[in-house]
């Protein structure tokens, strides 16, 4: 095991999203090791992206992003979802990526049971039917349990307690770690950010999103017929 290269995150926010697509996000917790390769990720990159939690200044909610490089920024949205993040750049500078999508590589039997019990334990418009939502659930792909930024907390049980957690310290519960050797080289594509209707340009097109265009886990937009028919396969 070792532990993602904080002098990386530390660095450019934009250079650091290339270099984490492929690393491992790790939940050691629970019945079951959970490890998944991260394939997607968007940018948020200072006060002065008005996409960004920081643009209103520092607050309770995203004070970990003005904190070091490497510590989880976990977020509730709709008041139902988790979103984690990774805090990148140097302390006082408020940037960070924020995990959308990862590949299941160990466990994808206890993320998917995590994704039910996530479920049932915030019904909503949908899956206000235990049964559905369990059935469904029960019937995806594997590489679809974390396609999604609040898919993957569900699928890893991170939640706000996880906030301000070092996720480079190797003895964390939850952490991110280099491939080993063999894993293949990245397709590295972008595009603009998703869901953030709110911002004006130049943010709103920024191409600020990066992804594998390789791997059928990709959440949002890019995912091409070839992918897709991987993913459902």
């Amino acid at each position: 095991m070792s532990v993602f290269a904080r002098s990386i995150l530390a660095a450019g926010t934009l250079d650091a999203a290339r270099l984490v697509l492929g690393a491992l996000l790790v939940h050691d917790s629970g019945p079951e090791r959970r490890v998944g390769r991260i394939v997607e990720v968007e940018a948020y990159v200072g006060g002065d992206d008005m996409a960004s939690h920081a643009r209103m200044g520092r607050t309770n909610r995203n004070a970990v992003m003005f904190g070091p490089p490497g510590v989880a920024y976990v977020y509730l949205v709709y008041g139902m979802y988790y979103c984690l993040n990774i805090v990148t750049e140097a302390s006082g500078r408020p940037a960070a990526l924020l995990v959308r999508a990862v590949e299941p590589i160990e466990g994808a039997a206890e993320m998917r049971l995590a994704r039910i019990r996530a479920a049932l334990a915030r019904p909503n418009r949908h899956n206000s039917d235990p049964d559905r939502a369990r059935k469904h659930i029960a019937g995806l792909p594997a590489l679809r349990l974390a396609s999604g930024p609040g898919l993957v907390c569900a699928a890893f049980s991170i939640d706000r307690s996880h906030d301000g957690l070092d996720l480079l310290d190797g003895n964390s519960e939850l952490r991110i770690e280099e491939a080993p050797p063999g894993y293949g080289p990245i397709a590295v594509a972008t595009g603009p950010r998703v869901g953030i209707g709110y911002a004006p340009d130049p943010w709103l097109s920024h191409a600020w999103r990066f992804y594998d265009s390789g791997s059928g886990a990709v959440s949002g937009p890019g995912l091409g017929v070839a992918t897709r028919r991987k993913a459902t396969a």
